[in-house]
């Protein structure tokens, strides 16, 4: 049985894209696993403060209990949904548990609704987002799941063999019964030589989905792709993050990361298989 992982801190954004998450498993016919890492804050490392620390605990291990009951009011039953409490680091902690289970998706929210939120929990899903090699959905905090009808891929026509995790995209098309629209986006106004070979194959590896294919020019990458998001009523962002050097990373503004940032619409990352 597939199994959609949604990550939570309790916060208003995280709570919601649990919502979102059970309501997806319900139309792919998922379980669901509610997970919550908690991470001892490093001042109650001291002995002093270990009652609070206990506490603290105590009050996260209730509060997943109550998110799960809720969930399952919102189901109606109708959805097995499970949790998991554990100490320690966010992501190693995230990654181990996607390696035991192997995910068909994992959720999270995409901002918080207060600047600390967004620095504690946004940090970690920008994070999961680059380096998590299971699929993740960002999702922004008033987004709500309804049917998803188009997906939107977007992508720079490169080494698309390698980069595109096609069975990934398959599955989920299929699984939704959406539309797919590939979307390159760029600043040149007509194609070179070799984006002409590499959508070639892109259409080639794709055709059974019978994907849409549109060319948005314009200075700003991020902006254009967002547009046409907003202007054609795409349900889900689908990108696909590349790996970067250490020093080209940091020098680098990743365009995914605006997207999960400042996108209203659930962003989907996905890495290829060989990565």
């Amino acid at each position: 049985m597939k199994t959609i992982i949604t990550a939570v801190d309790f916060s208003d954004a995280s709570i919601n894209a649990a919502n979102y998450a059970a309501d997806m498993a319900l139309v792919t016919n998922a379980d669901l696993l509610l997970l919550h890492i908690y991470q001892i804050p490093v001042a109650y490392l001291e002995i002093p403060v270990a009652t609070e620390a206990d506490q603290a605990r105590i009050d996260a291990e209730e509060s997943l209990s109550q998110l799960k009951e809720q969930l399952i009011v919102r189901t109606g039953g109708n959805l097995n949904i499970r949790s998991r409490f554990v100490v320690g680091v966010f992501f190693p902690e995230l990654k181990n548990i996607c390696e035991e289970i192997k995910p068909y998706v994992v959720i999270m929210g995409s901002q918080g609704t207060t600047a600390a939120q967004r620095l504690l929990f946004g940090g970690h899903t920008v994070y999961a987002m680059k380096h998590l090699m299971w699929p993740l959905i960002t999702v922004p905090p008033h987004a709500g799941f309804s049917q998803i009808k188009k997906i939107g891929l977007a992508c720079d026509f490169t080494k698309v063999i390698n980069s595109t995790p096609v069975e990934e995209i398959k599955r989920l098309v299929e699984d939704l019964q959406a539309e797919l629209h590939v979307i390159n986006s760029g600043k040149d106004e007509t194609y070179q030589p070799d984006t002409v070979f590499e959508s070639g194959m892109l259409q080639e590896i794709l055709a059974p989905l019978k994907p849409q294919y549109h060319l948005i020019t314009g200075e700003n990458v991020n902006e254009g792709i967002i547009s046409f998001v907003e202007d054609n009523n795409i349900d889900l962002l689908v990108t696909l993050p590349k790996r970067r050097g250490l020093l080209e990373m940091l020098a680098h503004r990743s365009i995914s990361k605006q997207l999960v940032l400042h996108s209203d619409v659930p962003v989907m990352t996905m890495h290829p298989a060989s990565n």
